[in-house]
């Protein structure tokens, strides 16, 4: 439907105040409204527009603020992005109405100094009492918008919006209608209500001090009853695809990092993408090592290359017998104990990617004359690759790729070395098999610190 409307601002020489009578304040300024036509008042399908500043002062809602910050911090039920610019700290919240705003809403403007005005505390209930106000006293059936000025994700500049509304039709669903060229719409909805804040506030201007006004031509809007409310425009979280700032999802993940990391053992055909297994070799070899060292190597050995996956399967094979061997002669498994045993590397056959870590000992680790130091030695390097291990599966995990540590190569390390080439201080740290995952990993029980703290006397 196209509509043609008109937007007439309402002469009101009046500074609200705490304990006004809104609505009986805005009822008789309508009255006294004169149209293009000549005509006076207001009629049927009318819509009232009203800023919250004015309905929020009437209410109250203007407290004595040392710090505007302070206030926010107390009016916000979350914080959603902080950003610091050189004209101060921007904080963009969620307030207890499900808004997401700069500030809270919180207005330093139009008001005395040291005073600040809050939102209103139920935007839609103060749309319905004006609107029934209005009905009451004039038989006239209209709709109530109150509005606040908001920025916009990625975009520049404020507009109005409706955080209040009264039988106003608020959101118009085109889902399923047809465009022009049969098209169907899928996903196309229209904020009604903000559309028309918006319209508002382009016709009355910010500094010209018209806190009402009415609009006139969109009478299909107005509905009988009170209608949808304002809140129903806000995006409920859990639909938000950005309900964190760029900063605080940074730092979420980060949180999440650690414990997000699950051992995947299935894995499906797709290759595993290059530039994601060096981004996270490059943030494995950020562990901490001893004497600013940094003693860390790999071999990548991929299953869509025919000389790596040759030499995986002579590697695994050389590592197998040597298992069954032990398990055999020293350990004196039976033959299907030892079957079972061994297959716990199959993985390493199958995976789309197999890393052998190690660290390389002759790089920078120290030499003493005594077995006890050097041993010591050893083992400081030993922890540098269990760092490095784990920044390798924490990071192939922040790129959606699955990863399985075997221990295997740690129990055959002169096989690998001669495997390899290496030399004979290198010290392989297992085997890590990579790969797309095939299915979500299961869930964990959390983990107590208490648990783990053994109590000093």
């Amino acid at each position: 439907m196209t509509s043609t409307f008109t937007v007439l601002p309402v002469p009101l020489d009046h500074l609200f105040s705490p304990g006004d009578d809104i609505n009986s304040i805005v009822t008789e300024a309508l009255a006294t409204i004169q149209w293009p036509d000549e005509s006076t008042g207001i009629s049927d399908g009318d819509i009232i527009v009203v800023t919250s500043k004015v309905v929020a002062k009437a209410e109250g809602r203007v407290v004595e603020a040392a710090s505007r910050e302070s206030v926010i911090d107390q009016q916000a039920e979350r914080i959603v992005a902080v950003k610091n610019t050189p004209r101060g700290v921007t904080k963009i919240v969620q307030t207890s109405h499900g808004l997401v705003l700069a500030a809270a809403g919180v207005d330093a403007s139009n008001t005395d100094q040291g005073t600040v005005v809050l939102l209103p505390v139920d935007s839609d209930e103060s749309a319905q009492e004006l609107r029934d106000h209005v009905i009451d006293r004039t038989g006239v059936t209209v709709g109530v918008i109150i509005t606040d000025t908001m920025g916009r994700p990625w975009r520049l500049g404020v507009t109005d919006v409706a955080i209040g509304s009264s039988g106003v039709q608020v959101l118009d669903d085109y889902t399923g209608r047809h465009d022009d060229f049969g098209n169907t719409l899928e996903m196309t909805v229209v904020a009604i209500a903000d559309e028309i804040a918006s319209a508002v506030d382009l016709a009355t201007g910010k500094l010209d001090n018209a806190p009402v006004a009415v609009v006139r031509g969109l009478s299909h809007l107005v509905i009988a009853d009170d209608g949808p409310a304002a809140k129903d425009i806000v995006r409920p979280l859990e639909e938000d695809l950005f309900s964190l700032g760029t900063r605080e999802a940074m730092q979420a993940g980060a949180r999440a990092a650690v414990s997000a990391r699950r051992t995947i053992r299935s894995f499906t055909d797709d290759p595993v993408d290059p530039p994601a297994l060096h981004r996270a070799l490059e943030d494995a070899v950020l562990a901490p090592a001893p004497h600013h060292s940094e003693p860390f190597g790999f071999i990548i050995l991929r299953s869509d290359n025919p000389t790596h996956h040759r030499r995986r399967i002579e590697l695994l094979d050389a590592m197998r017998s040597a298992w069954e061997h032990d398990l055999t002669t020293i350990d004196g498994k039976s033959e299907d104990e030892v079957e079972r045993r061994v297959a716990r590397g199959n993985i390493l056959r199958t995976a789309p990617v197999v890393v052998v870590p190690f660290i390389d000992l002759a790089s920078a680790a120290h030499t003493y004359p005594d077995d006890r130091r050097n041993a010591a030695e050893r083992d400081l390097f030993m922890v540098a690759g269990g760092a490095c291990v784990e920044n390798l599966l924490i990071r192939l995990a922040a790129e959606d790729l699955g990863s399985a540590w075997i221990s295997s190569t740690i129990f055959a390390p002169q096989i690998v070395r001669e495997h390899f080439g290496l030399g004979d201080r290198v010290i392989p740290l297992g085997a890590v098999a990579v790969g797309v995952p095939a299915q979500p990993a299961r869930d964990r029980p959390p983990r107590r610190a208490e648990d783990y703290i053994i109590p000093v006397d």
